[in-house]
């Protein structure tokens, strides 16, 4: 009995060290893309973009990510109700995933609106989005409202609340430019 129950500790101590293991492997490989606000925002666009067939880096996308981030895009139904949906990081990846590889993605950013109050930051993120880097037109516009956190070390993304841009709900000039 005594060595059984030396086994599960030992066990479980070894599964909390395989797990930090795997936090500090990620922070070595990717702690340069959430150095600075910039350079996580450029990787959150980076990330999901890519030419049809092209698979993206999900473990990078999820990094970006605090443990209890959502993503949330809002829209009109059928009806004409706005309505939000609530996804964590894991969820999106999910639901659009396939989507973007079978499409093929690329979102660029067109116009950024920051405001920082000590450690947080909220960035209006105006975007174009295009189903190849050679597409000339986008096929869809809209605004990624994005929440993050500096927790002294490093950016984490909160939340991204987007809506596309409708014919009644053009894109302001202020967040176009």
């Amino acid at each position: 009995m005594k060595y059984s129950v030396l086994f599960f500790l030992f066990l479980g101590s070894t599964l909390t060290l395989s797990a930090q293991e795997e936090v500090d492997s990620l922070t070595i490989k990717y702690a340069e893309k959430v150095a600075t606000l910039d350079s996580t925002l450029t990787t959150l666009y980076q990330v999901i973009s890519g030419e049809k067939e092209e698979e993206r880096d999900w473990q990078l996308f999820k990094y970006l990510f605090h443990p209890d981030a959502k993503l949330i895009p809002s829209g009109k139904n059928k009806e004409g109700d706005y309505l939000v949906r609530y996804l964590s990081p894991q969820q999106y990846i999910d639901f659009s995933g396939q989507w973007l590889v079978d499409n093929g993605f690329y979102e660029k950013e067109i116009s950024r609106k920051t405001d920082t109050f000590g450690n947080i930051t909220q960035v209006f993120s105006t975007y174009e989005s295009f189903y190849s880097k050679t597409d000339e037109k986008p096929f869809m516009r809209g605004i990624n409202s994005i929440q993050l956190l500096y927790d002294g070390k490093r950016w984490w993304v909160i939340n991204i609340y987007w809506t596309q841009e409708t014919p009644e709900n053009p894109i302001p000039e202020k967040y176009s430019d």
